[in-house]
């Protein structure tokens, strides 16, 4: 039997799955914690794949999904988001020597989106818009059936445009961006700025209160925090806007930890994206609809960007 090894690099953990091939559901998959004592991120990296790597060595091909910038040409993390040193890091051509297999690399947006595009809920659709809205906001955008990429292989960032001019800083430093406003952080701190600026609320407004505790306190009619997710679902709505008039797809897909907030963000969102898309022909034949995958999206979505290599 011939296999794929899949991998998801994040922030606090690696995951990574065997997959025989030709199949989307792995023989089992190990996680480890991304950072660990006395090894870099990147042996550890390689200490997972060794662990799962099956007897026969028969692995065709090895996949990593990464958060951030990720030259795809060159197989080069350009920078990864919360991984300490991991700038302008060849992994492809490091994996291919120790392993001596074939590598591709993939920002963890774009494949997720890949995911969803094949197996997942935009089955069917040809041009797809993803969105992830969790403590941050990434994407992927599939136009014809084709991944796009740009010449580097770092397009569709689109957690990383400018929806407010002067707005809150994003995690990336520039102001304005759309997940300065709409993700997980975001909610977050504008909770923790209106409590400071003496708003009345049940949460406490320290550095350790995230989404998932104002989604709580919004459920049992906590004004400031219905507040917090109607102000993300409304400029999610603008962004959202924009990219139809930019990208004209048949299906949005949205994912991540704040979409399970439900009507709390989407009731906003779509009433946000209503008001300001251009025309209503750009909703007529619209599919807005939420993620299927799950935490395998990056995962399967690595098998979709290994068939669409290898073929």
């Amino acid at each position: 039997m011939e296999y794929y090894i899949c991998i998801d690099i994040g922030g606090t953990n690696i995951r990574a799955a065997l997959f025989p091939k030709g199949e989307i559901k792995p023989l089992f998959q190990e996680r480890i914690t991304t950072q660990g004592e006395n090894q870099t991120a990147e042996e550890r990296l390689v200490e997972l794949i060794r662990r799962i790597w099956p007897q026969k060595n028969n692995v065709l091909a090895i996949v990593a999904a990464a958060p951030g910038y990720i030259d795809t040409q060159r197989g080069v993390i350009l920078k990864a988001v919360n991984i300490p040193n991991w700038e302008d890091l060849p992994l492809k051509k490091n994996l291919e020597r120790i392993f001596n297999t074939q590598v591709f690399l993939g920002n963890d947006a774009r494949l997720a989106a890949l995911g969803e595009w094949r197996y997942g809920a935009a089955r069917g659709h040809h041009d797809v818009l993803y969105l992830t809205i969790s403590t941050g906001i990434g994407g992927g955008v599939i136009i014809n059936d084709q991944l796009l990429m740009g010449s580097q292989g770092i397009a569709t960032e689109l957690g990383h445009v400018v929806i407010q001019t002067g707005g809150e800083v994003c995690s990336c430093g520039h102001r304005g961006h759309l997940e300065a406003l709409a993700s997980g952080k975001s909610i977050a701190e504008y909770v923790r700025t209106r409590i400071a600026a003496g708003e009345s609320s049940n949460l406490i407004g320290d550095k350790t209160i995230s989404a998932k505790e104002i989604f709580q306190a919004a459920k049992k009619g906590d004004q400031l925090a219905i507040d917090a997710f109607k102000r993300a679902g409304e400029f999610l709505g603008i962004g959202v806007s924009n990219y139809l008039h930019i990208f004209n797809p048949s299906c949005v897909v949205l994912g991540g930890g704040v979409v399970q907030s439900g009507d709390l963000l989407m009731k906003p969102f779509r009433a946000s994206l209503e008001e300001h898309v251009l025309d209503k022909e750009y909703l007529k034949k619209l599919t807005i609809t939420t993620a299927q995958l799950g935490d395998n999206a990056g995962l399967i979505g690595g098998l979709v960007l290994i068939d669409l290599m290898i073929e």
